[in-house]
């Protein structure tokens, strides 16, 4: 077993991967000197962080508390410095969002959706029963590694559920630095009213990353805040979309002025994928179900044998691939940390 060490001298840094926390971290690809082992370096600027310090402190205690293969691994964290260092094994391929931003923007295959949502409601299935809810889940924050398993991160917007050793039906607590996840939330949680919310919430956002995964996009992206809120209070279900949902001419043509590619009109999501969206983005939080029955649903007896989820994500290639094959994407240090101080990221590595 490999002894990563806290400190910072123990890793090399090779190049920047991106950037997390809204910009006040950074993300880098470094290898392990002793072992040779390629991780990810995310190093905190605790001057620029601040009053937000707390968050940084809960994700990493409860990321080292919390053990299970879809969550996100932390190897090792120090102090260097003005930051806060954290070493975790290597995305290989980066974010979800990463991958529909780069490769997949009118979204990925069916059949990868339903591999990633199995992985990530066993993370989720895993967390409920610890006494948390994540209250951050989205592309973003769902990161495949290079053998095609997806691991959840983003938990420094959890909260536990148990209070003085008992378990509450419905907390009110809401949560601060919320900007960046407000289209994924349910409405129970922004409507902050008396009767709180629950683990159910985390539902409703796995039903808008299947949405986001299926159209690229996450629903509501791009509307005002006012409007996304009302959207969901009065109970508005988003789609996938399809040609069983996108209304088209005689010639498969979106009708009006839509953005829709001939893409998405021309395929078909199976009834199942419909019918799972549709389960978690239910108003009414009690209707939904929890994530161990989500694991038991018909979609996911679907999954073909011998389809691991890399063969589905071609073009795309693992991150250890393409520095083996294309020497430019390794930079030494000085480019490295001039990218870093000029804040020029490739892409959104927000875990």
């Amino acid at each position: 077993m490999i002894n990563y060490e806290a400190n910072i001298s123990a890793y090399e840094t090779i190049s920047t991967l991106g950037q997390c926390f809204e910009g006040k971290a950074v993300v880098h690809l470094a290898q392990h000197k002793k072992s040779g082992t390629m991780v990810a370096l995310k190093r905190f600027n605790m001057d620029r962080i601040k009053h937000e310090a707390h968050l940084v402190e809960r994700e990493i205690i409860l990321t080292k508390q919390l053990q299970h293969p879809n969550i996100i691994t932390y190897y090792a964290a120090f102090v260097h410095l003005q930051e806060v260092c954290v070493v975790s094994p290597l995305m290989a391929f980066g974010s979800c969002r990463d991958l529909l931003n780069a490769h997949f923007n009118d979204g990925l295959p069916e059949q990868a959706i339903i591999l990633i949502l199995r992985d990530l409601l066993d993370a989720l299935n895993y967390i409920h029963k610890k006494g948390f809810i994540h209250r951050s889940i989205r592309a973003g924050h769902i990161l495949i590694t290079a053998s095609g398993k997806a691991c959840l991160a983003g938990l420094r917007y959890a909260c536990p559920i148990i209070f003085n050793g008992k378990w509450q039906k419905h907390i009110h607590s809401f949560p601060s630095s919320t900007a960046r996840n407000l289209n994924w939330l349910s409405p129970e949680l922004l409507e902050q009213n008396l009767q709180g919310y629950n683990q159910k919430s985390d539902i409703y956002s796995v039903g808008m990353v299947i949405c986001e995964l299926a159209n690229g996009a996450e629903p509501f992206a791009g509307v005002s805040t006012t409007l996304m809120l009302t959207e969901k209070v009065r109970g508005c279900v988003p789609q996938l979309f399809d040609c069983t949902t996108v209304p088209t001419n005689e010639n498969n043509e979106c009708y009006g002025d839509c953005d829709i590619s001939n893409n998405v009109v021309s395929r078909r999501f199976s009834d199942d994928l419909h019918e799972f969206a549709t389960l978690c983005l239910q108003k009414e939080s009690v209707i939904r179900p929890t994530a161990s029955q989500l694991l038991t649903h018909p979609i996911f007896k679907s999954i073909k044998r011998g389809i691991f989820l890399p063969d589905l994500l071609k073009p795309a290639m693992p991150l250890s691939s393409r520095v083996a094959v294309n020497t430019d994407e390794v930079t030494n240090l000085d480019v490295a940390q001039q990218f870093a101080d000029m804040e020029v990221y490739s892409c959104e590595w927000d875990f």
